[in-house]
């Protein structure tokens, strides 16, 4: 086969790797499936994809840093080939130390997750605007995700003395395979097609919205100051004027967007055209959010085992069977709740969906009334 479509393979570019990718989508193969062999057919096309000529990003941009974070996140994987190097031959017998000695490593590790989520939450969302081709980018999320269940798996048993070197062997395989595999895939696939499709403008909007976020295993850059800030600044102060009546007060515009960020729970807002539209600053964000967002169609804003869920809900809630769906989660040590309610006009029309997280950890604890102010306890 490689003979037969040597010119092929010899000619392939980034942009033949998404529209491969693409079309097995659209056949209705699943990312699941398309995981299965992914990296077998990368293989073939790697020297080939890895010469392709592509300008890289200029120094203290959105995508620098996440090629530099790409980096530095190499040189601890490789930290740990010298740990395991140094234990060659007695991996089975010293293995308790090992895992003594790894587990802070791996454990750093989890801290690379903001990488991911950038790419999810700022990156994707503008990249699906600008691809034809875009679909790929679920499969990529499930990649995520699979990366997020290994390191796990990984911790999990590292903190356990009785897991054997086997064991153990097998799982950072796999968990390797997937983390090399990734950054094959931005650096030789995502990166050059998203430089050659994206603006400058819409790069700078990218950075300013990184700053939300950390930027592991790298120094935090110092954000620049940006022109479209002070225009975005001065619009909001216009709005302000504005105001916001009804029968029930009269609010300006700083109000209303200080009553929404102020409240203890984290708002997202989808039209009935199943795009996000809004969604609160609340001081505390149970899932990340970024302007980036606004706009995507709600079934790319989640990865793609769980995209079946979302679909049922809007569907249920749009042929009005059901008005309100609800979710309950353990996430860091907290309790969360998660509602989604079908917003509809006085005429019943339904109008778009209301997506509510709150903390109910000190909720579901309570037992006694308190109806005393208790500050200085």
């Amino acid at each position: 086969m490689k003979k037969k479509y040597k010119d092929a393979i010899d000619n392939v570019t980034p942009y033949d790797m998404l529209a491969l990718e693409d079309k097995q989508m659209q056949m209705g193969i699943t990312p699941k499936a398309i995981k299965k062999d992914v990296e077998k057919v990368i293989n073939i096309f790697f020297k080939n994809l890895e010469k392709y000529p592509w300008e890289k990003p200029k120094e203290d941009t959105f995508l620098y840093h996440l090629m530099l974070e790409n980096q530095a996140f190499l040189f601890r994987l490789n930290q740990i080939k010298k740990i395991i190097k140094s234990y060659k031959g007695n991996e089975s017998a010293d293995f308790n130390q090992m895992q003594k000695e790894l587990l802070p490593h791996f454990k750093a590790f989890l801290e690379f997750e903001h990488h991911y989520v950038k790419k999810e939450n700022i990156l994707f969302p503008f990249l699906e605007k600008k691809w034809e081709n875009y679909r790929p980018l679920n499969v990529m999320w499930s990649l995520h995700d699979d990366i997020r269940k290994q390191l796990k798996s990984i911790i999990s048993m590292l903190e356990n003395p009785n897991v054997k070197w086997q064991d153990f062997s097998k799982g950072m395989g796999a968990y390797f395979f997937l983390v090399f595999g990734m950054i094959h895939k931005e650096d030789m696939i995502i990166f050059p097609v998203a430089t050659e499709t994206v603006s400058d403008e819409e790069w700078s909007e990218m950075y300013n919205q990184s700053f939300e976020y950390p930027f592991p295993f790298i120094e935090r850059p110092n954000k620049k100051e940006q022109l479209k800030e002070k225009q975005q600044t001065a619009k909001s102060f216009g709005e302000q004027s504005l105001g916001f009546q009804t029968e029930t007060g009269n609010l300006s515009f700083e109000q209303v967007l200080l009553t929404f960020n102020h409240l203890p729970v984290d708002i997202t807002f989808v039209d009935e055209n199943d795009k996000v539209r809004f969604f609160s600053r609340a001081k505390e964000r149970f899932f990340p959010r970024s302007p980036a967002i606004v706009g995507r169609d709600v079934r790319n804003c989640h990865p793609p085992e769980s995209v079946h869920i979302v679909e049922k809900i809007v569907e249920e809630f749009k042929n009005s069977n059901k008005d309100i769906a609800e979710f309950r989660i353990k996430m860091k040590g907290k309790f969360i709740l998660i509602r989604y309610f079908a917003m509809r006009n006085d005429a019943g029309e339904y109008k778009g969906i209301l997506e509510v997280g709150e903390d109910i950890t000190g909720i579901s604890e309570m037992k006694d009334e308190k109806r005393l102010l208790d500050w200085e306890q």
